[in-house]
């Protein structure tokens, strides 16, 4: 790989031990193919910096790892979009489903991650589909992880609201007590409590328990987003989701940004119905703090996530492309 300088992600790479220099890159490029989503208002601003950099090939290789036949990954996104302003994607996780071993790998990744957005800069890896849609959302995944992304689903506050309360409330599992600030009307006094153990939520709750972060962290919010998610796979296989998929499909489409069609969802969820409450079949993994190093970039003060590549590649090994 050539570049201009050095970046970032590649000091720390080169010496893990050293501050690394900090230098935002940027190539805007204006024959790029940029796809915004539905979800991008009109405007919207995310400041990008202006020296330039020449991206040849992967920065990460994937160690000559093969993608399983069968794998299906589909990346997950929630989204804090609000009209008349920009967005990033706070909730960003591979749902990645070996049809043929009848498996699933749940993959977390932080918000915060430093990494290479392909033609534009160094940025979080959470402004990728502001910038370019899932286009560059798939060449941010290939080109730092090399991870090959088939679909996506997006969603914001709302339409998560929404998906919950047409599905009438989900169950969870709480691996852990969270009692936290909220606002909700059954709140003790001003904090309200889940878990550990089984929960039953409404819509509400549900968006109260992924976000909140007065008394956890990041780490700890991806946790329970992963929490979220199995309850709402678990509700749509209970509601007989194979028979009633199209009504569903349907029902949430208003809610969900998404590039799959009913016959990509239709065998995916008759997979799921087999594996949804098998435990043995279903694994959870995040990058979490022992694959990045906190760092606080000096000319904005903004607290940031370096990543360790190779322990990160340790993780999307046994994950991905593991069968």
């Amino acid at each position: 790989m050539s570049m201009t300088g050095c970046s970032v992600v590649e000091a720390f790479r080169g010496n893990p031990d050293t501050t690394p220099e900090v230098r935002l890159l940027a190539d805007l490029n204006p024959s790029m193919n940029v796809q915004p989503t539905p979800f991008l208002p009109n405007s919207f601003n995310i400041n990008v910096e202006t020296t330039p950099v020449v991206i040849n090939d992967s920065l990460v290789p994937n160690q000559g790892a093969v993608k399983p036949a069968g794998q299906v990954n589909i990346l997950l996104l929630g989204s804090d979009w609000r009209a008349n302003s920009g967005y990033r994607t706070d909730v960003i996780m591979l749902i990645s489903i070996y049809t043929k071993e009848e498996k699933v790998s749940i993959v977390s990744f932080p918000r915060d991650l430093w990494v290479t957005i392909p033609g534009v800069s160094e940025q979080r890896i959470n402004t990728a589909q502001a910038y370019g849609g899932f286009p560059l959302t798939q060449k941010t995944f290939e080109y730092n992880f090399g991870i090959s992304l088939d679909y996506y689903m997006m969603t914001n506050f709302n339409g998560f609201l929404s998906i919950i309360d047409n599905l009438g409330g989900i169950e969870i599992n709480a691996a852990q007590n969270l009692t936290d600030r909220c606002d909700l009307s059954y709140a003790h006094g001003s904090t309200c409590s889940v878990g550990p153990g089984l929960a039953t939520m409404d819509s509400e709750t549900a968006l109260w328990y992924v976000r909140s972060r007065y008394t956890s962290d990041d780490f700890d919010r991806t946790r329970r987003a992963q929490e979220v998610i199995l309850g709402i796979l678990k509700k749509v296989i209970s509601i007989n989701g194979v028979a009633n998929a199209g009504e569903i499909y349907n029902t949430l489409s208003s809610s969900v940004v998404t590039d799959m069609t009913l016959g990509d969802i239709v065998p995916l969820i008759s997979l799921t119905a087999k594996i949804i409450n098998d435990p043995t079949r279903i694994n959870t993994y995040a990058i979490g703090r022992s694959q990045v190093t906190s760092y606080v970039i000096p000319s904005s003060g903004a607290n940031v996530l370096l990543p360790n590549y190779d322990a990160i590649w340790e993780v999307l090994k046994t994950a991905l492309f593991t069968p």
